[in-house]
């Protein structure tokens, strides 16, 4: 598995962006592919190689509509950051204000969309290949991939969301410490965004350079911040991690980066919140495990009978070999992909944002631990109330710790 995982990631570097971009959903998604293929495919999550200076300064004036000496005081041609649907230059505005500019690859949309039908054309075989093409659906997730990706090309899309999360997230005075980039008026196309610059460092190197006590505060107050964007509010910012996570020279957290992300309808909250934490508390404690299957077939879709007894039962398992543990080292999140991994196996096609939200919760555990090796977040009252807001209320959150552990 190590060696085809390693040809794949080669060949998909060698067939373009497309290609990249599938390998990095794939690298993001632990617990749908093999963990191997995870493994070799997150090289693909590094920087690639950018556009030449000639070609993103044409991309912007055509974008923007005005020569670049019109738009920006300075324009730095060395991007900060290239990846493979678009790169960021910082620039200054003629009133002088500091700002990142991202520009889209050329040429991209075209190429996207031939690659995305044979993408589909190597998918339907997949499918039919045997278990394994079954169980992860190759049709269903080019579909979705493909949909995705064209909603990530268009950067107006982006600056819109981006706007609608700063103000969830700022309503009312809310996360003070949380900042959110915004989108400059006049200068955001399809292809180009202009939006106000941060300037700090990614939290990884932070803590490294000022000490994990100096960033850990304020990644938890980023952690609480996007649980309330995703479980309050319902759209949330789908690809958080080192690089898109930063501590700023003011000493708060910026969130950069929102060309993925989720939404969760009401119903998709209370399933996420309330009826399958319920649910798998049933299984464990009371045995009831068909529970857990009319949850999951609630939320997801069918490819086939499903035996909801045996879904429950094995999710049950799953369950309990988690709780088996002592609570510092209960991991919720590889809970959650545990399950959903079980209702793969059980033909069930779970909602793409379930998966965000696990691998997030995991990306957020990870750093945790990396700046607080001891510390289990998920132990946090608040931060579990957030996630099991149909089980716990104010009575009972100082008590968490000895419920948890007695459970």
């Amino acid at each position: 598995m190590v060696a085809l995982a390693r040809a794949l990631r080669k060949s998909f570097v060698e067939l373009g962006p497309t290609f990249v971009k599938l390998g990095q959903l794939v690298a993001s998604s632990p617990g749908i592919f093999p963990a191997a293929l995870c493994d070799e495919f997150r090289q693909l999550l590094d920087d690639v190689p950018p556009e030449r200076p000639s070609t993103v300064r044409r991309v912007v004036e055509e974008g923007l509509g005005a020569p670049m000496g019109r738009l920006f005081a300075s324009f730095e041609e060395r991007p900060r950051a290239a990846a493979s649907i678009a790169q960021v230059h910082r620039a200054r505005l003629h009133d002088g204000r500091k700002v990142a500019v991202k520009v889209r690859r050329p040429g991209l949309r075209g190429r996207v969309e031939r690659d995305l039908r044979l993408l589909k054309l190597f998918a339907l075989p997949l499918e039919r290949a045997g278990s394994l093409g079954r169980t992860i659906s190759p049709v269903a997730i080019a579909e979705d991939f493909a949909t995705r990706l064209r909603v990530e090309m268009d950067l107006r899309i982006e600056a819109r969301r981006m706007a609608e999360f700063g103000r969830n997230l700022h309503a009312g005075g809310g996360n003070p410490r949380i900042q959110v980039p915004e989108a400059i008026d006049g200068m955001v196309s399809e292809a180009v965004l202009v939006m106000s610059y941060v300037d700090g460092d990614p939290i990884d190197v932070a803590a490294r350079r000022f000490g994990s006590e100096a960033v850990f505060d304020v990644g938890m107050a980023a952690m609480r911040a996007w649980l309330e964007s995703a479980l309050r509010h319902g759209l949330f910012h789908g690809d958080v991690h080192a690089a898109n996570i930063f501590y700023t020279t003011t000493g708060d957290i910026a969130l950069l980066d929102f060309g993925i992300m989720g939404e969760l309808d009401p119903r998709l909250r209370h399933v996420l919140c309330q009826t399958l934490p319920r649910a798998i508390r049933n299984a464990v404690l009371r045995g009831d495990s068909r529970g857990v299957g009319a949850v999951l077939l609630e939320a997801g879709l069918s490819r086939g009978p499903v035996d909801e007894e045996a879904l429950g039962r094995d999710v049950a398992a799953i369950v309990q070999q988690h709780l088996d543990r002592s609570l510092s080292e209960i991991s919720y999140p590889r809970l959650l992909i545990d399950v959903f991994s079980v209702a793969l196996h059980h033909r069930l096609t779970l909602p793409r944002e379930f998966i965000l939200i696990a691998r997030q919760l995991v990306l957020f555990e990870g750093y945790s631990r990396m700046v607080a090796p001891d510390l289990n977040i998920f132990a946090e009252p608040d931060i579990v109330t957030y996630l099991f807001e149909g089980l716990i209320d104010a009575r009972v959150v100082a008590r968490l710790p000895e419920i948890l552990g007695r459970v």
